[in-house]
């Protein structure tokens, strides 16, 4: 599964060519200006390196987690780097990550999210229009509750629809690469839930075709979201534009079973533009994104390590077919098991492996852009900072401290259990953790789709735990490529084989 990942321009002429220098000697000056800053008093230590631009960004994005620890031996938990063209200040003692959250105003989500927004989804209005900001934040209630029971109903038949047509057909052996498989059940079982059926006669083929398209424009999601001028990005641009045209508010009208969150977004879309106006397929590419781009990661490293760990599948096989037994349901042909949310998260055993599997490769971040020239007060010291700069909370660190998890590299399947229940108590210093595992952010930008993804990843699981055999062919180890850092969930650095095969019941 690979995406297009080539910055092309036309050939330009010689005016051209003079535009482009006006513009190369003003960019070098400008990052000539950036790496001239020097620390000023009560500011925190500033770690510049030498290269314009880039500044630390080769050290850090080689190794993160070996370059913030050695920086905070040298410095202490506050600090600032300068990262890619941005000044980034990191604030690294878990007790402290309440002072950064708790102050939106000055220190704000909203702006360097509708950033995002505008850079890689071309929704622009968001930079400008508060109100349409909060209406569309008041939407993702309805991924909460009781609009969240219902939409677990949606998408318990839709997995069932999926596994009944397609993959309990494949009695033989089947290999396929971990990554391109979960791809393509996550995306499939996620745009049914969300936006319904696509009636048209040829609707396999649309899918198949927004799938691609959808993989490819993931591919170089990272380089829309630096700085590199979207008209240099030709391909990705072109997926971008493509996309939306299948997310139309016309088309998306036409498909049959939307969700609730997705009749809202339509609703108050109407309201801000035009009906024909393209930026609401942009909307609509968005929160596609979200709803798909963590996911389908976590959903292959869930299966990876699984995979690699029979215990970890034995225990989870025992767990479901102990919850199964207790509420008299019976496995067999077809699919006849059912889950609500309260039984879901009854299953100790499940939560605690995709827990784990968060902790061990979620590399989310949790920043705020700082609103104006302002005094950071921490428990202990106060660091002043400017407009214009940015705070990171980097909960990574959190996640692999061996003084909080014992062995943080090893995947522990039963890390978040304790005498057979959820376990909740970890500690830093002698002090309990408020919060010790955080792929979803915190406060204001905590992932609103979090109970979505989570669920999804359940039932496919249980779904795939106890209708198959499932066997790792690569037994080689893989890593993280660190290619979307600050993003959430990393990608494998390396493709993983697995096959499969529907149980045969009547053994």
């Amino acid at each position: 599964m690979q995406g297009a990942t080539t910055l092309d321009a036309a050939s330009p002429g010689p005016l051209a060519l003079l535009g482009l220098l006006f513009a190369a000697t003003l960019l070098l000056s400008a990052l000539f200006l950036l790496t001239r800053r020097t620390r000023r008093p009560c500011e925190p230590p500033l770690i510049k390196g030498w290269l314009p631009y880039l500044g630390m960004a080769l050290k850090f994005f080689k190794d993160p987690l070996t370059f913030l620890k050695t920086l905070q031996r040298q410095h202490g938990d506050t600090f600032t780097v300068f990262l890619v063209g941005k000044y980034i200040t990191f604030v690294l003692n878990p007790f402290q990550y309440q002072y950064v959250t708790k102050n939106p105003k000055q220190l704000s989500f909203q702006k360097f999210s509708s950033r995002l927004s505008a850079k890689a989804f071309s929704v622009k209005k968001l930079l400008t229009d508060d109100d349409l900001n909060e209406d569309v934040h008041r939407a993702y209630l309805l991924l909460q509750g009781k609009p969240w029971d219902a939409l677990l109903e949606t998408m318990i038949q839709e997995v069932k629809e999926l596994f009944e047509s397609q993959l309990l057909k494949i009695t033989d052996w089947n290999t396929e690469r971990i990554f391109a498989f979960c791809g393509s059940l996550v995306f499939e079982i996620t745009f049914a839930t969300l936006y319904g059926k696509i009636l048209a006669g040829n609707k396999k083929q649309i899918i198949s075709e927004l799938r691609d398209d959808f993989f490819k424009f993931d591919d170089m999601f990272p380089y829309l979201v630096s700085d590199i001028p979207i008209q240099l990005l030709r391909n990705e641009e072109s997926m971008q534009k493509k996309i939306i045209k299948c997310l139309t508010s016309e088309k998306v009208a036409q498909m049959q079973g939307q969700s609730k969150i997705v009749q809202e977004r339509q609703d108050l879309l109407k309201r801000y533009y035009r009906h024909d106006d393209p930026e609401i397929g942009a909307h609509h590419l968005g929160f596609l994104w979200a709803s798909l781009a963590n996911t389908i990661p976590a959903m292959f490293w869930a299966m990876y390590y699984i995979l690699r760990h029979p215990e970890a599948m034995e225990a989870l096989r025992d767990e479901i077919d102990s919850f199964l037994q207790s509420t008299g349901q019976k496995k067999g042909p077809g699919i006849s098991v059912h889950f609500t949310r309260e039984q879901l998260d009854s299953l100790v055993c499940l939560e605690s492996t995709i827990l784990e599997v968060l902790r061990l490769c979620s590399y989310s971040s949790i920043i705020r852009e700082v609103q104006e020239d302002m005094n950071l007060s921490l428990e202990s010291k106060s660091f002043s900072l400017r407009k214009g700069d940015f705070v990171a909370l980097f909960p990574p660190l959190i996640h692999n401290d061996p003084e909080i998890f014992d062995a943080p590299k090893e995947f522990r399947f039963d890390r978040f259990i304790e005498d057979g229940k959820k376990k909740s108590t970890f500690f830093k210093g002698g002090k309990k953790l408020k919060t010790y595992v955080m792929p979803f952010g915190l406060g204001t930008s905590k992932c609103p789709g979090r109970y979505f993804a989570v669920n999804e990843m359940k039932l496919l699981l249980i779904m795939l735990l106890t209708y198959f055999d499932l066997e790792i062919i690569d037994r080689k180890p893989i890593g993280l490529n660190h290619s979307r850092m600050f993003l959430g969930i990393q990608h494998p650095d390396s493709a993983v084989s697995f096959r499969y095969k529907a149980k045969s019941w009547r053994s």
